[in-house]
């Protein structure tokens, strides 16, 4: 796998100068900048982004979501965080991104993301969360190789979930804040959608309720 310097950090509010990775096309990208307020409501003291570092069958929260975009080996690991530092849950040879502008919603994180995609020159980004434990690295693979697009979408028993690929074509019709990101852009033109079934049960983990039962 073709990845950036090991564990390369963006300073405050941009992404780091560009290196051009050679003969790279597809990144995965790993959104983890919100605060996740839903979560702490049962802790009022919990910091911003606790949630992420909850410890769960053995790891943390966001390394379960990490590790199958580690699997599916795209060309590149990208993780956007904000609210909390996760340079020390970040594996060695990703890009790890800080967005600033977390509080605005998730698609400022996208967008992040992708200003960095495109400085590097990939062409598509396959786009999971960080609170998402339940993928695998096989949808991670199938939709990075799906025919169709410009936007690619898994699905699980007919429903649409993550991963997302946005082909680079796209990037430029997508929110810039608020936390619709690739959603409403889908909801306005469907004609755009691929839509791949996948394996598995995905778990969003929203609440410590929600974790309990993943766990």
């Amino acid at each position: 796998m073709r990845t950036a310097p090991s564990r390369t950090r963006a300073p405050p509010g941009r992404a780091l100068p560009a290196t051009t990775l050679r003969a790279v096309s597809v990144a995965a990208v790993i959104l983890a900048a919100g605060a996740g307020t839903r979560f702490n409501r049962d802790d009022p003291g919990a910091s911003p982004g606790a949630k992420l570092f909850a410890k769960t069958r053995g790891k943390l929260l966001v390394e379960w979501a990490i590790a199958p975009a580690v699997e599916a080996e795209l060309d590149e690991l990208v993780v956007v965080c904000g609210a909390a530092d996760l340079s020390e849950a970040v594996p060695e040879g990703a890009t790890l991104l800080r967005n600033d502008d977390w509080s605005l919603g998730q698609a400022t994180s996208l967008r992040v993301a992708l200003d960095w995609c495109a400085r590097q020159g990939h062409l598509s980004a396959v786009i999971g969360l960080g609170d998402l434990p339940g993928l695998s690295a096989e949808a991670w693979r199938a939709v990075a190789a799906a025919r169709g697009g410009p936007m690619v979408f898994a699905t699980y028993h007919g429903n649409r979930g993550h991963p997302v690929r946005l082909d680079a074509e796209i990037w430029s019709l997508l929110p810039i804040s608020g936390d619709e990101g690739a959603r409403s852009l889908a909801g306005r033109r469907p004609e755009l959608v691929t839509e791949v079934a996948c394996e598995g049960v995905t778990a969003d983990i929203d609440t410590q309720e929600d974790l309990r039962r993943w766990s």
